[in-house]
């Protein structure tokens, strides 16, 4: 029988399969809260998605806040001053000039978009 690379590839990606998923079905609990990591794992994703910044404007007519930001991973954007939409014209409620936030935004249709401002802490 002639083995291809192909079936290679396939037998092999097929036993690490395997070996992964036994191992997680055998993992040893030995009474971990695993709710509570959930919860502080789930914290800290939120968190990361968060990116800090300084209000530079606000403009509640045309649903747009002018943002100084560090970096944002998510959109593998580097820091600088910009105009955003936000998602929600209440969110511009939590914002004034000068204020340190933290904010989330997404690339939605094009344009990036803030669905979330919190208070910097």
């Amino acid at each position: 029988m002639k083995i291809t690379k192909l079936t290679s590839v396939v037998l092999v990606t097929a036993a690490l399969t395997a070996t992964v998923l036994s191992g997680v079905a055998f993992a040893d609990d030995k009474g971990h809260d695993h709710a509570k990591a959930d919860s502080m794992k789930g914290m800290a994703m939120a968190d990361a998605d968060m990116t800090n910044a300084e209000v530079r404007k606000v403009d509640k007519d045309a649903k747009k806040i002018t943002l100084k930001h560090e970096a944002i991973k998510s959109l593998d954007m580097p820091g600088m001053t910009m105009v955003f939409q936000v998602k929600d014209a209440k969110l511009l409620d939590k914002a004034q000039a000068g204020d340190k936030i933290k904010f989330k935004v997404i690339s939605e249709g094009g344009a990036y978009v803030v669905t979330d401002i919190q208070p910097a802490k």
